[in-house]
């Protein structure tokens, strides 16, 4: 199956779809020809979320018309630092529409569903990395506990639904449309502290390790591993891979690279979090499930931490960030 048409004119609904990768996912099936659908869920409203979840899935299936269909879940708002009752406001919405969905004995045969899960949520506390899909998940904090509680939500949609899943454990994922709002996204935050003159806080140790993904990057592992699904699960089953660039990189490291593009040292201020507990020092993983998904060239760190900052500058500029 080639993968640069997998996908032509399969409609495809996207959860997530404003969020970093829900938008780079939606951007490159749209340029394989598929048509996007996307979900609006007011997550903070569990009464709403649900019935919201089930229009979208309604307008997919009638989109499909009895043929193939994706679905592609790149929402969370969670963080590792997220209070607990958040998170499990989030699954418990997700449960619910789950139970609805194979309550209404849907036929979901011809689906193929994608799920963002966190490698780092999830392995956070497993022990000596690098971390595969052979790695006993052992989360260290209530977000990395919410991501795999989706997971078993997701792969008991495909179980009793007969739909294929992929539960994709991604990386630290950075690149163009990061949400800033959010205590997350380094690379994108030491290119507003570059471009605004604001120190940063750093919490954590700059010897942490981590795999940085470029989000562009990532969708196209998306794509194509929902494109691929058929031939690599059955009907009923999922699959469950790392998405990741596979190469590592401690945060002295990215602050390196951030100078040399910048040509001047960030502004950082270095202090201590609670929420430091719930980081692992070392995040370094090397999947084995499906080795094909990864074969493909890769961002690298200087010329994606470029397009981050050459992204953030123009939405700076035409003053849709604030400074802090």
């Amino acid at each position: 199956m080639s993968t640069a048409v997998a996908g032509r004119g399969v409609p495809t609904l996207v959860v997530g779809a404003r969020g970093l990768l829900g938008s780079a996912v939606g951007r490159h099936l749209r340029a394989r020809g598929a048509t996007v659908l996307e979900a609006r869920v007011p997550w903070a409203d569990h009464d709403r979320a649900v019935p919201a979840l089930h229009a979208a899935l309604a307008a997919l299936l009638r989109a499909a018309d009895g043929g193939p269909w994706q679905l592609a879940w790149c929402a969370g708002s969670g963080v590792t630092s997220t209070p607990r009752a958040v998170l499990e406001a989030e699954v418990a919405s997700t449960r619910r529409w789950v139970d609805e969905v194979l309550g209404e004995g849907a036929d979901l045969a011809g689906g193929r569903v994608f799920l963002a899960s966190s490698a780092g949520g999830v392995y956070a506390g497993a022990g000596r990395a690098p971390f595969s899909e052979l790695t006993e998940p052992a989360p260290l904090s209530a977000y990395g506990e919410a991501k795999l509680a989706m997971e078993a939500e997701i792969r008991r949609l495909a179980r009793d639904g007969g739909a294929r899943a992929l539960v994709g454990r991604l990386s630290n994922l950075y690149g163009p449309g990061q949400d800033l709002s959010k205590a997350q996204g380094l690379i994108s935050q030491l290119c507003r502290s570059q471009i605004t003159g604001q120190p940063l806080g750093v919490y954590v140790s700059l010897d942490t390790v981590r795999d940085y993904l470029f989000v562009a990057d990532a969708a196209g592992m998306v794509a194509d591993g929902l494109a691929g699904l058929p031939g690599v699960v059955p009907a009923g089953d999922a699959c469950t891979k790392i998405l990741a660039s596979q190469r590592s990189a401690s945060i002295a490291a990215v602050v390196g690279e951030v100078r040399r593009v910048f040509r001047r040292r960030p502004p950082l201020r270095l202090a201590a979090s609670p929420h430091a507990a719930g980081q692992a020092r070392d995040l370094r993983f090397r999947s084995v499930v499906w080795p094909e998904l990864d074969q493909r060239q890769l961002t690298t760190l200087p010329a994606g931490i470029l397009a981050t900052a050459h992204d953030l500058a123009r939405h700076i500029r035409a003053g849709e960030l604030v400074r802090s």
